[in-house]
This record gives structure tokens, C-alpha cells and sequence, in this order.
């Protein structure tokens, strides 16, 4: 019989490896089209629609990254990490719900296209979409400013993970040694789109336009006419997928004790 542990493992190391197959896609569609696609983001997954069996994946990967949100959820409200309640804690508390708000997005437009809604020809408007209805709500513009602040701070701990590697602690030692700066690189670079998605979000709510709000891809759009940063976040996001494809296999994943959300970590 499989334990609840053994089910919650599986399901985040299936988030992270939706995650991984879509930011690899993601740089390297950026990349390979010179921010020519017009779908942003959604191109990702009109590209997987494409392929043999490609719905199924597409089904797949929405499960998974449903499932990432729930594990980034759970770590910023129940502090399934241990990251405590001090200024630190704190912050990437709020940078772990800015994450699981920017794959939600991710996996809304996944699932547009796993039911055949939706095509990147419609653009990468699920952000738009989302945003729209938030502020529609009488203190919508509250919750998007506060969310976009959630952005500029995960954008701030992406880039000092980057910087001081903190992020392997909680990857295995049997990791390839690779797997180091390549999850350097991928941390700066979506250091950079989480600034743009942030700042994006806190300027739309200020004038209430959520055509100001954008997506991951339409971030990754935005930097198109700046050549070599451009294209340095494009490698950047590459080597962030695949990092995230090593996480889903080596990633330390905390354990359920007795109490519940309170894990005991695995050696």
C-alpha cells in the first residue's frame, strides 16, 4: 500500500518536473525565435499539443504543476520548509506564494490547452484573464498589488538563491555536480522575469488596466528588444528547466510525521 508520504513524494517530484519541461520549452522557444512567437507562454504548450500524444501530456503536466502550487502553498502558509518566522523566513515565505501564484497562471493556460480552449494564435493572456476578474472584486486591486509586491520580493530571494546556492542544500549529493551552476544561472534569470511580472502587476492595479498585467511569457516578450539580455534569460530559463528535471530527481522531499504538515526531512 502506498502511504501518504510515498504520494505526496510523487506528486512534487511530478510538479517539478512539469515545471522543468516548461521553462525549458519556454527558453527555448524564446530563444530559437528571437521573441517572435506571439503565443509568449502559451506557445509552450501549443507546442507539446502538437506532438504524438501530446494532449495526454498536456493533462499531465497540468496535474503536475497543480501540484507544485500546492506544495509552494503549503510551504508558505505552513512553512513546510522550516523557514521560520523571522524577517528571513518570512521573506521567502512570500517569495514561495509568489511562485505558486506565477504557476498557477502556468497552469490555467496548461489546461486551456489540454481541453482544446485555447491556442497560442489567442495570445498569452491568462495572466490578463485572471488579473481581469481579480479586479473585478472590490478590493481586487489590493490583492493584485499585494501579489505583485510577492513577485518583487521572490524576485529579490531568486536572486540571492542564485547568488549564495542555498538551493542545494536540499538537493541530494548524488546530484551531478552540473546541476550547481546550472541552477545558478536559472535562478538569476527568473530573478529577472519575476521582477517584470511583479512590477507589472503593482503598475496595473495602481491604474486598474489588467491589459499591464503579464505573464511569464509575456515577461520573457518584454525583453526582446534588448539583445544580449534577451538572450541571456533565454539560456538562463533553458538551464532552469533543467535544473528543475534534476530537482524532480534528487530533491530532498520532506516527510509527513504523525502531526501532519510538519515534515521530518529524509537524509
Amino acid at each position: 500500500m502506498v502511504d501518504k508520504s510515498e504520494k505526496f513524494n510523487w506528486l512534487v517530484r511530478t510538479g517539478f518536473a512539469a515545471r522543468g519541461i516548461t521553462y525549458l520549452l519556454l527558453g527555448y522557444i524564446a530563444l530559437s525565435t528571437r521573441g517572435d512567437a506571439k503565443g509568449g507562454g502559451s506557445a509552450v504548450y501549443d507546442y507539446i499539443q502538437e506532438v504524438p500524444f501530446g494532449t495526454p501530456i498536456l493533462w499531465v503536466m497540468t496535474i503536475g504543476l497543480l501540484a507544485y502550487v500546492a506544495f509552494r502553498l503549503m510551504c508558505a502558509i505552513s512553512d513546510l520548509q522550516h523557514r521560520g518566522t523571522d524577517p528571513t523566513g518570512i521573506m521567502k515565505r512570500i517569495g514561495d506564494a509568489a511562485s505558486a501564484v506565477a504557476h498557477m497562471f502556468l497552469a490555467y493556460a496548461c489546461f486551456q490547452f489540454a481541453t482544446g480552449e485555447k491556442r497560442s494564435s489567442e495570445g498569452d493572456s491568462s495572466g490578463q484573464e485572471m488579473a481581469g476578474s481579480i479586479l473585478q472584486m472590490e478590493i481586487g486591486w489590493i490583492v493584485i498589488i499585494v501579489v505583485g509586491i510577492g513577485f518583487l520580493v521572490g524576485a529579490f530571494m531568486q536572486a540571492k538563491t542564485g547568488f549564495t546556492a542555498h538551493f542545494m542544500h536540499r538537493i541530494s549529493s548524488r546530484a551531478p555536480n552540473i546541476a550547481k551552476p546550472i541552477g545558478r544561472a536559472g535562478h538569476f534569470a527568473r530573478a529577472v522575469v519575476f521582477l517584470l511580472i511583479g512590477w507589472s502587476m503593482v503598475r496595473g492595479a495602481w491604474a486598474e488596466k489588467e491589459e499591464r498585467v503579464v505573464g511569464l511569457g509575456e515577461a520573457i516578450l518584454s525583453l526582446r528588444d534588448t539583445g544580449l539580455i534577451f538572450t541571456l534569460v533565454a539560456i538562463g530559463l533553458i538551464m532552469f528547466g533543467i535544473f528543475s528535471l534534476f530537482t524532480a530527481r534528487y530533491r530532498i522531499i520532506p516527510d509527513f510525521g504523525p502531526e501532519g504538515l510538519k515534515p521530518h526531512f529524509r537524509a
